[in-house]
């Protein structure tokens, strides 16, 4: 888990807008989210998880441990039952609303952060760079 703390800097962006439009976020919202380029701050507390999306558009903080399910409002106003897990080096977020299921996935290649983010039949690799302070 160690290796997922810092932070964490969008470089990279591919089929983000296709994986949006997938969940059902407005034109607006796509348009805003396609341009910013967010932070990512990972931080851990002992058995606590604190994970913040930092951008110019709106911040986001989720906290929560390893494994328990906990709700999560997202960026796009989705409410959802979440839950995060260590699986084989990779964090794996589920996200549960209305019958439908998002998985993201957290891992280090390369010193970077790579997140997929898969909805349906939709795939979407975000890259981050760790920022050094």
């Amino acid at each position: 888990m160690e290796e997922f703390t810092g932070s964490w800097r969008l470089i990279d962006s591919q089929n983000f807008d296709n994986y949006m439009r997938e969940l059902g976020v407005s034109f607006a919202t796509r348009q805003v989210g396609n341009v910013i380029k967010p932070t990512t701050v990972i931080k851990l507390d002992g058995d606590k998880v604190t994970l913040q999306t930092v951008s110019t558009f709106r911040n986001t903080e989720i906290n929560f441990e390893l494994d328990k399910q906990f709700n999560e409002h997202t960026v796009d106003d989705r409410e959802c039952k979440t839950i995060v897990s260590l699986e084989g080096g990779k964090l794996v977020q589920v996200q549960k609303w209305d019958g439908k299921q998002t998985t993201l996935i957290r891992e280090i290649k390369d010193d970077k952060l790579l997140l997929t983010l898969t909805f349906n039949d939709v795939v979407s690799v975000r890259t981050y760079e760790k920022e050094t302070l």
